[in-house]
């Protein structure tokens, strides 16, 4: 399983990227390698407020439906439109192109309940 070293995770599978107050959120190499191919995604609305730990998005497979969870709290910023025709990006590049949305973090202490790449790894026993 690929595990960027330059990321946080929480245990729900969600990865964040830190750039200043924005938090850019997606699902994990694992989640979407046990989710198999996706084939639809609902993000949450740009100026939505969403709670660390809270339902805020679903993802959609052959497979399964699941809930993503907000790894922060703040209000949605941006939203990957290119999920809505093309959800297999989840599959394809969950780190890059397959981004879902963007956070503007209200507090930034809950980064420190986020997972390490050494403790995710760790966590899906990689």
């Amino acid at each position: 399983m690929n595990v960027p070293k330059n990321l946080k995770y929480t245990k729900s599978h969600e990865w964040v990227r830190i750039d200043g107050r924005i938090a850019v959120v997606g699902i994990t190499d694992h989640a979407q390698d046990e989710l198999t191919d996706v084939v639809y995604v609902e993000v949450p609305a740009v100026g939505a407020h969403v709670e660390a730990g809270k339902e805020c998005a679903v993802v959609e497979s052959v497979k399964a439906a699941t809930d993503v969870y907000a790894p922060v709290s703040g209000d949605v910023a941006t939203v990957n439109e290119e999920l809505a025709s093309a959800p297999e990006l989840l599959n394809q590049d969950p780190y890059g192109k397959g981004w879902m949305f963007t956070i503007t973090i209200s507090d930034p202490g809950e980064l420190n309940e986020l997972l390490s790449p050494e403790d995710y790894a760790h966590h899906i026993g990689a």
